[in-house]
């Protein structure tokens, strides 16, 4: 006889770690049941080479939304998060810097040297994001309402951010309406001459996307990333918060506080089908045959993973599955894990002598049109050459995570599409490798020599090892048409499905922002709703 459950999470990762949380604190007894020997999905810490330790994908938070971690009491749960001095550092090809600090005063103090005019509009572009970043952010901790036949609280929620909206005056409100389709390129040119601080910022506005600076809704991107960041005075770099013990550590925390609540997590245990009966959700079948049934079924996994492969297509209307089949989950970021002997010599940064320079995010994106050519080259087919950069020293933060004097290196490259016009990916896998290195050496000549140990992930990776369709770090494309009412599809951005009793709480729902648990806590609210009814 088949076990049998009040609701079965599939997939550990953080939104579905934060569902069974609020699930579990609603009276319900989740299953969490995660395929992987460990929790985390793409937040998770794993050992790269003999005592070096890294973030494996995602190497900082999105950041976490502020009320998950009070609610989860995530610190009583060993989180511990550092926020640098130093929020991005920009290099450029000819041996400069720009510097970037945490501190929207210091920042706009360095930002003076190169221009005094931008050192003024820094602080005022991130008053702006923080005001309208405010705004949105209270649409992200809403469910979609429901756009035919809205309840009593579709209609309150749609009043309060309305209100919200109005009283941002009639400036912002102008703005919020017509930087959301801008090219991100386009916003940043209204406020800033500083090439260099142009594509730092616009960065943001790409990153994780299939999209380029000049490309229509990439402003949105922006700020939807502002609106995580939580605060009045926003940087309009972005904020930047490493955890203790690398971001696996916000995952075993979160997981450590579902425990517990109530919720019961299994690793190692692959869910291969969804089980359906007369249009029902009853329950999910394992790789190993075992069978467990369940009042509700949630998926943590992407749309279409849940959708097209968890689930028989011939329980689903066929225009449904015709959507479900355009639904853009192309993914474009390659990660890079390096371990070295030593921390590279950045020639911009060799006469400042300052360590702490390297604590934040370290940037490759000189300019707008670097970054439009790095975005042309994926259009066709192939990995950019000279590609965007970020990288991060997790171990400067945490020394714990690399042997004495010794560090562990976390890239994002950008771009890498999912699909090549030339070979595979397993053929190209080294020629990516070796083009980040020779990419990174323009700007630190000695980095080849220190380097122990490559981890090359590529989108293919993303989607066989990680479980990410596509390889597609969000669940799905960010833009206009699959984003708040229309994510992942219109109709069904209510974390329901059309299989009564199946949900979805990942990254591809609403609001779908990166490392913050928004997803996971929306969709518990409202799956907690339709159950106790």
């Amino acid at each position: 006889m088949a076990e049998r459950r009040d609701v079965i999470i599939v997939g550990g990762g953080h939104n579905g770690l934060v569902a069974a949380f609020y699930l579990a604190k609603a009276g319900f007894k989740p299953l969490v049941l995660e395929r992987r020997a460990q929790v985390g999905g793409a937040a998770i810490t794993e050992e790269l080479h003999p005592g070096f330790r890294c973030s494996t994908l995602a190497h900082n938070t999105g950041p976490l939304r502020a009320d998950i971690v009070r609610d989860m009491q995530l610190e009583q749960h060993g989180l511990r998060q550092t926020i640098p001095e130093v929020n991005t550092v920009s290099l450029l090809p000819d041996g400069r810097a720009l510097v970037l600090y945490s501190d929207i005063k210091k920042a706009a103090q360095e930002i003076a040297q190169w221009s005094p005019k931008d050192a003024a509009s820094y602080a005022d572009f991130g008053a702006a994001l923080g005001k309208i970043g405010n705004v949105i952010g209270e649409a992200l901790a809403l469910t979609p309402p429901n756009i035919d036949s809205p309840s009593s609280g579709d209609l309150w929620g749609m009043l309060k951010t309305g209100r919200s909206i109005r009283n941002l005056g009639k400036k912002d409100l102008y703005r919020v309406l017509r930087w959301g389709p801008m090219a991100v390129a386009d916003l940043v040119a209204e406020f800033f001459d500083t090439e260099p601080l142009r594509a730092t910022i616009a960065a943001r506005g790409i990153f994780g996307t299939f999209l380029g600076p000049w490309s229509a809704g990439s402003a949105l991107v922006l700020m939807l990333r502002a609106a995580a960041d939580q605060s009045q005075n926003v940087s309009p770099a972005g904020s930047v918060q490493f955890p203790a013990g690398g971001v696996g550590a916000v995952t075993l925390a979160m997981a450590a506080a579902a425990k517990q609540a109530g919720a019961e997590i299994r690793t190692g245990a692959e869910v291969a089908q969804i089980r359906i009966q007369d249009g029902l959700a009853t329950g999910v079948m394992l790789a190993s045959g075992e069978e467990i049934s369940a009042r509700a079924v949630v998926s943590n996994a992407d749309p279409k993973r849940t959708l097209m492969r968890l689930v028989d297509p011939a329980h689903l209307a066929p225009d449904f599955i015709q959507k479900i089949m355009h639904y853009r989950c192309t993914g474009t970021v390659a990660k890079i894990n390096l371990a070295v002997s030593a921390l590279p010599e950045f020639t911009a940064l060799k006469s400042k002598g300052d360590s702490n320079l390297l604590k934040g995010r370290i940037q490759i994106s000189p300019e707008i049109d670097y970054l439009e050519r790095a975005f042309d080259e994926s259009k066709y087919g192939n990995f950019s050459r000279q590609p965007y950069i970020e990288i991060t020293f997790p171990s400067l933060s945490d020394p714990s995570l690399a042997p004495a004097g010794q560090h562990v290196m976390s890239i994002y490259m950008q771009y890498a599409p999912y699909k090549l016009k030339d070979g595979d990916w397993e053929s190209q896998r080294k020629a990516l490798g070796e083009t980040v290195v020779k990419t990174i050496a323009q700007y630190a000549p000695n980095l080849p020599q220190t380097i122990l140990r490559h981890q090359i992930i590529t989108p293919k990776d993303l989607e066989e090892t990680y479980g990410l369709t596509g390889g597609h770090i969000f669940h799905g494309e960010q833009a206009l048409d699959q984003f708040f009412t229309m994510r992942p599809l219109l109709d069904w951005a209510r974390y329901q499905t059309p299989i009564e009793r199946l949900y979805l709480c990942g990254s591809g729902t609403h609001p779908g922002t990166g490392l913050t648990g928004g997803s996971g806590a929306n969709a518990a609210r409202e799956i907690a709703k339709a159950l106790k009814k």
